[in-house]
């Protein structure tokens, strides 16, 4: 199902354009007013086809697979287009493009006469994959297609202007894993979306510089993925350093992929150096544990000592304590005890194995359910989305650098050190309403107002009224403050790790958090600290141990 309108991408595409020539006139060069310019001007049926194309995987097309019952002459539309030369007939194509274009029956009469040293790569068993092994030895000059098929009417394009579109879907979005598709699911009601004011202030590029240093640390991305020369990727890291603080980010999270990849290679120095210069959380405690592969104790250990003395956070302080042991063996100092963490409650359950596949969370849930103490698999969602609701204005407070356009589903800084410290004020008014009744109905009336609308906190497909009831029932409005205070200490870390099943006694108005582990599954590090951190203010958690007996349930 589409929207009614034969030309809804066309409309999405061009309300995009607007958009950008209004909020970004000022970082667009010649050549890019000059595209805004020629597209308007354009026939519809060619702007259609042009959009048809960019939407598609590219950049070869045939006009035989360009079949679109609004568009009615592929050939005639592609005229205007090629005038202008966003599409070229004659570019270079390679042995490789001219593959993922043809079937192999097509190919196999292609090259019928092939030099190659045997005919065994075209017989009807062989594979595509085979035959163009086979011809890439020979062939391995690029032609323009009519030198690949001279004996071909068809129009065959390569699109040139895929690279300068891709530009301003950048600066709309602000991201490259969004595309225009947002559109579409928008208009179909797939996905709706908070609307936040925008203001000058409010997009995610203040420069062209800050574009170019996206779409180059995205290239370095996609290089590190391919296998690129670790120099140059950190030559070309370093050359992206901006004054733009959301953009340091990401290039300091590229920094660290580099060493992990350094780290993969067993290149301890350069990881070591990478590390050096990564302000990513997470760095520091990946550098000392290259150090103490290098068996660099001293350096380990004084970086350990400063991470322990200001931990950028709780899976930092974790990590670098369950270091500390070995760094001192390797040091030759005495290991004083660790102290015991205090004992989590614990269930263990000997279960029937399911007679069909089943998640063990679901068959300890279905076991422990009573009438009158229903039990529900939650995991992240119940307390995610309990924060979500009652702090929907702080969440999507529109501070600048937040949202950048219509399709976002919570803040770009979401993941920021400073997410809470700037809008502090917001999520205090929110949380203060812990202290009075009204959380209650503002939980329940924004469930109401705000159903199916895009949340980073909010889990809409697993909420329900009678869900949501229980939990404002039986858990006490001090013990969600305290959830809150937490997740809001490091959104990025604190919003997983949550037990899977909560227990309510709706008669004495109390609950219980449960995490369930299988047959030889272990806590996880997030598990732990939120585990530790409900038992240390004495909300209640258990730990359910499934073994599994003989025979089927």
């Amino acid at each position: 199902m589409f929207p009614p309108h034969r030309y809804y991408y066309l409309h999405n595409f061009q309300r995009a354009l607007a958009w950008v020539c209004a909020r970004y006139a000022d970082l667009l060069d010649t050549d890019e007013q000059r595209f805004l310019a020629d597209f308007a001007a354009l026939p519809q049926a060619s702007q259609a086809l042009m959009v048809r194309m960019l939407m598609r995987r590219g950049p070869w097309f045939r006009a035989s697979r360009l079949v679109y019952a609004e568009i009615a002459g592929i050939e005639a539309a592609a005229a205007p287009l090629a005038a202008l030369g966003w599409l070229d007939a004659q570019a270079p194509m390679t042995l490789d493009e001219l593959f993922a274009l043809h079937t192999k029956p097509e190919l196999v009469r292609l090259f019928v006469d092939a030099p190659v040293g045997s005919d065994a790569p075209f017989r009807s068993a062989a594979r595509k994959a085979d035959m163009l092994v086979a011809l890439r030895a020979a062939l391995p000059d690029a032609r323009p297609y009519s030198g690949w098929n001279p004996d071909s009417a068809e129009g065959v394009w390569r699109v040139t202007v895929a690279d300068r579109c891709e530009r301003l879907r950048l600066m709309f979005f602000g991201n490259l894993h969004q595309d225009w598709s947002e559109f579409v699911l928008a208009d179909l009601g797939v996905f709706q979306y908070e609307t936040v004011p925008f203001d000058a202030a409010s997009r995610a590029f203040q420069t062209r510089a800050d574009v170019d240093c996206y779409l180059a640390l995205h290239a370095c991305r996609q290089a590190l993925d391919e296998g690129a020369d670790i120099d140059a990727l950190l030559r070309a890291a370093h050359g992206c350093a901006s004054g733009n603080a959301w953009l340091e980010k990401r290039r300091a999270k590229v920094l660290l992929r580099i060493g992990q990849a350094c780290e993969r290679a067993r290149d301890w120095e350069a990881a070591q150096r990478v590390y050096a210069g990564c302000a990513y959380p997470g760095a520091r405690h990946r550098r000392i544990r290259v150090y103490e592969r290098m068996q660099r104790f001293d350096d380990a250990m004084a970086l350990a000592l400063q991470a322990g003395a200001a931990p950028e956070s709780e899976e930092e302080s974790q990590r670098v304590a369950r270091m500390m042991p070995r760094l001192r063996r390797g040091l030759g100092q005495g290991v004083p005890a660790r102290p015991a963490a205090p004992a989590l409650p614990r269930t263990d359950l000997a279960l029937a194995r399911p007679a069909l596949p089943a998640s063990v969370e679901y068959v300890a849930r279905d076991h422990l359910h009573h009438d009158d103490a229903p039990v529900h698999y939650v995991e992240n969602a119940l307390i995610n989305s309990l924060f979500g609701l009652l702090c929907w204005p702080a969440v999507f407070a529109p501070l600048p650098g937040a949202f950048f356009h219509p399709f976002q589903r919570g803040p770009a800084d979401l993941d920021a050190p400073d997410f809470h410290a700037r809008r502090q004020a917001w999520f205090e008014d929110c949380l203060t309403m812990l202290d009075t009744p009204a959380y209650r109905d503002v939980i329940l009336r924004r469930y109401a107002e705000k159903s199916g609308v895009q949340s980073p906190f909010v889990f809409w497909g697993a909420l329900s009224e009678s869900l949501l009831a229980q939990a404002l029932d039986c858990v006490p409005a001090a013990h969600l403050k305290l959830y809150f205070t937490r997740l809001l200490r490091d959104v990025k870390a604190n919003r997983s790790g949550l037990p899977d099943l909560i227990r309510f006694w709706p008669a004495e108005r109390r609950y219980e958090l449960i995490e369930v582990k299988g047959p030889g599954d272990k806590l996880q590090d997030n598990q732990i600290r939120w585990l530790q951190y409900c038992l240390a203010h004495g909300m209640p958690v258990r730990v359910c141990h499934v073994t599994w007996r003989e025979g089927a349930a």
